[in-house]
């Protein structure tokens, strides 16, 4: 009997084991797919608010094209022909300062409208893009600013080439406004399937720890790269520069 109820209790003691490893077991796995849930979430949020935002700008801007435009215009038009017919020139004089203010907002609300309604990002490659960055870059003489483009799979979503660009920019602002660079290396190329965006200063660095209470351009970045499901590395010494690499699934 004694032998018996060993057997039994070793049994009942194993199955405990067997029920709370299984439990564990179910409870990562559930945890696993909230998690896959809501990366997914995120990403159609992401997906719907871009599209949102897209849509927005240029329905401002076609507003301000078609409608604001369009009455300034004519209000320019109508001071025009009063200038025509007043015959008073202190009065002209007035009337031709106000057509010339009206004429200078005319053309800052065309450059305005025109960047809400700007398709660069959707009618351009990722690459191009960058480059185009960089040319802006260089035209300043200030700085040299080199790319290097080796992809071979091109990403076509607008979401994924906005951020790499948004990553881009902000690094350059920050290589310049804060590292005293002389130099930025950028550069595209693909290694196990996935993209990777290296950008590279010979500035004077930082002390990565202090992004815990500082650098918000780098936070964002970082979080940009989330959104789109890729990797942020980011590694700088004082006196070495900085190096940061995203890679993203192609």
């Amino acid at each position: 009997m004694l032998i018996i109820f060993n057997v039994i209790f070793i049994a009942f003691i194993g199955a405990i084991v067997v029920f709370i490893r299984e439990y564990h077991r179910k409870k990562k796995a559930h945890i696993k797919q909230m998690e896959t849930i809501d990366i997914l979430h995120k990403k159609e949020l992401l997906k719907t608010q871009m599209e949102i935002q897209v849509q927005t700008m240029k329905s401002i801007g076609r507003e301000i094209h078609d409608n604001v435009g369009q009455k300034l215009t004519l209000s320019s038009l109508y001071l025009q022909q009063l200038t025509f017919e007043n015959k008073a020139p202190q009065i002209n004089d007035s009337i031709a300062n106000i057509n010339t203010i009206i004429n200078e907002s005319l053309d800052e609300l065309r450059l305005l409208s025109k960047s809400l309604m700007d398709d660069t990002i959707d009618n351009n490659s990722i690459s191009d893009l960058i480059e185009n960055e960089c040319r802006k870059a260089n035209n300043l003489k200030k700085y040299r600013v080199r790319f290097k483009n080796n992809l071979e799979h091109i990403p076509e979503l607008y979401k994924v080439k906005s951020i790499l660009l948004r990553i881009t920019q902000e690094f350059i602002q920050n290589s310049v406004k804060h590292a005293n660079c002389k130099n930025i290396d950028i550069s595209l190329y693909e290694n196990e399937g996935k993209l990777h965006l290296k950008l590279q200063d010979d500035g004077k660095g930082f002390n990565i720890e202090n992004l815990k209470t500082n650098g918000i351009g780098i936070k964002n970045m970082k979080k940009r790269t989330e959104m789109i499901n890729g990797i942020f590395k980011l590694e700088s010494n004082i006196k070495n520069g900085t190096e940061l690499t995203v890679v993203i699934p192609i």
